[in-house]
C-alpha cells in the first residue's frame, strides 16, 4: 500500500481555568482516531522544542509516527482556551509559532511526491503549501482530500482554487444548506468533478457528489443525540471516520454512516479527544 500522509498544525492548548497545558490541533485529533482504528499513515507537522515533550509523549503513547522534522527551533503553535458554562469552549489568543512563515523541507517535499495519499487540515500556512506542490506538479499521482474547518478562511473563488489539487472535500459548514455560500461551493464540485461532504452539525449531512459517474447531490439526515461534553472535536472524528471507510470500500454512503457514528461518539466528551487520550 501506497503511504498515507497526514498533513497539518499541532497546538499546545492552554486550558486556563484548570492550568492545565495539552497537545491539541486539528491534525493531532485526526491522528489519533486513526490510530485508534489501526489506519497506517505518517504525520507531517511541525512544533516548537518549547513544549515538544507535551506532543511527543502523546505520540508515543498512541503509536503515532511523525516525519523527522516535526520539532523545529522556536515556539509551538498555541490558543488560549476557557470552558464555558454551555460546555463550549472559548479560544482566544492564537500565537502561530513555528507555523509563522511555514515551508515544507525538500526532504518533506520528496516524502509527499512519493506518497499514495495525502489528508490536508487546511489552515492558511497548509492550504498555502498545498497550493504551491500542486503548481509545481509535486502533487501528480497523490490522492490529496482536504478538511476545509468551518471554512471561516475560505471564498468560494478560494475554495475553487484549492480543489483543483484535491479529489475530496469536507466542510464542516456552521449555517444552513440553502446558504448561497454552500450553493457555490456545490457548483465548483460539479464543475471540477469533484466528491465534496458538507456536514451541517446535528442538521444533516450534505453530498455533493460532482465526479463524472455520479454527478449526484443527497441531504443525509442525522439523527440527533444529547451533548453531554462538546461538540468541538465533533468534526474531525467524522472526518476521520469516513476516510478511514472511503479508502477500504469506496463506498461514499458507508463512509457518511461511519463519520455520522463517530461524530455522535464524539459528543460524550467534554474536550476534543476522550481524557484518557491524555493520560
Amino acid at each position: 500500500m501506497s503511504e498515507t500522509l497526514l498533513f497539518g498544525p499541532l497546538s499546545v492548548d492552554r486550558y486556563l481555568d484548570e492550568q492545565r497545558i495539552l497537545p491539541g490541533g486539528g491534525a493531532l485529533n485526526m491522528a489519533y482516531h486513526w490510530a485508534q482504528r489501526g489506519v497506517p499513515f505518517r504525520l507531517l507537522s511541525r512544533i516548537g522544542d518549547d513544549h515538544a515533550d507535551v506532543f511527543l509523549g502523546f505520540l508515543e503513547r498512541h503509536g503515532i509516527q511523525a516525519l523527522p522534522s516535526l520539532v523545529a527551533p522556536g515556539v509551538s503553535a498555541s490558543i488560549d482556551v476557557v470552558m464555558r458554562a454551555d460546555r463550549q469552549p472559548w479560544m482566544d489568543h492564537f500565537v502561530e509559532g513555528v507555523w509563522g512563515g511555514f515551508h515544507l523541507t525538500p526532504d518533506e517535499e520528496s516524502v509527499v511526491r512519493a506518497a499514495g495519499r495525502m489528508h490536508c487540515v487546511l489552515v492558511d500556512a497548509v492550504a498555502d503549501e498545498v497550493e504551491r506542490l500542486g503548481a509545481a506538479g509535486m502533487l501528480n499521482g497523490v490522492e490529496v482530500s482536504g478538511d476545509f474547518l468551518s471554512f471561516r478562511h475560505y471564498s468560494v473563488e478560494r475554495f475553487a482554487g484549492t480543489m483543483q489539487w484535491l479529489t475530496i472535500a469536507v466542510i464542516g459548514w456552521p449555517g444552513t444548506a440553502d446558504d448561497p455560500v454552500v450553493r457555490g461551493v456545490r457548483d465548483v464540485a460539479f464543475d471540477q468533478g469533484k466528491l465534496v461532504i458538507v456536514t451541517l452539525g446535528a442538521d444533516g449531512v450534505l453530498v455533493l457528489d460532482g465526479r463524472p459517474d455520479v454527478r449526484e447531490e443527497r441531504f443525509v439526515p442525522v439523527q440527533r443525540v444529547e451533548v453531554e461534553g462538546t461538540t468541538v472535536g465533533c468534526g474531525d472524528a467524522f472526518i476521520a471516520a469516513f476516510l478511514a471507510e472511503w479508502w477500504s470500500t469506496t463506498d461514499v454512503d458507508a463512509a457518511v454512516e461511519a463519520g455520522k457514528a463517530a461524530g455522535a461518539a464524539a459528543t460524550r466528551w467534554a474536550r476534543p479527544l476522550p481524557d484518557a487520550a491524555f493520560a
